[in-house]
């Protein structure tokens, strides 16, 4: 324990993990050009495959490829946590709480509030976009 009682420790869990068939995450991401299409980070290791309809409410989608694409691990947890959606005209729209002093977020995010998100035709089904922001309260 240090003088100012913080301390860092080691203890036992239980996890439960999501995997991603690797197969889907390959062909997500080379589907897009090896990139976040809202951030540009082409580096697979920084990339995740994100939902539209959520994993947890949707186990029906989890593996459909109208209902994924890749985004940086940080704009991932954004679009997790409502902060930015995409339209069924793949227009991005930014939550109007979300407030940053991060230039990131700031340059990759709010400014392009309203502008298009360059996608593979047909690459998201419009009904599952429709659906997601249906659940957004600002929206």
């Amino acid at each position: 324990m240090t003088d100012d009682g913080m301390t860092a420790e080691t203890y036992a869990t239980t996890i439960h993990a999501r995997v991603v068939n690797p197969e889907l995450s390959a062909t997500v991401i080379l589907r897009h050009n090896r990139e976040c299409p809202i951030s540009s980070v082409d580096q697979p290791g920084l990339l995740d495959v994100a939902h539209v309809l959520s994993w947890s409410d949707y186990p029906e989608h989890r593996a459909d490829l109208a209902n994924v694409l890749p985004l940086s691990k940080t704009h991932h947890a954004a679009f997790d946590r409502e902060l930015f959606t995409i339209d069924q005209d793949y227009r991005l729209h930014v939550n109007p709480g979300f407030e940053t002093q991060s230039e990131l977020l700031q340059r990759t995010i709010i400014h392009q509030d309203g502008e298009q998100v360059v996608l593979p035709d047909e690459s998201l089904n419009p009904e599952y976009l429709a659906q997601h922001n249906a659940s957004l309260a600002w929206v």
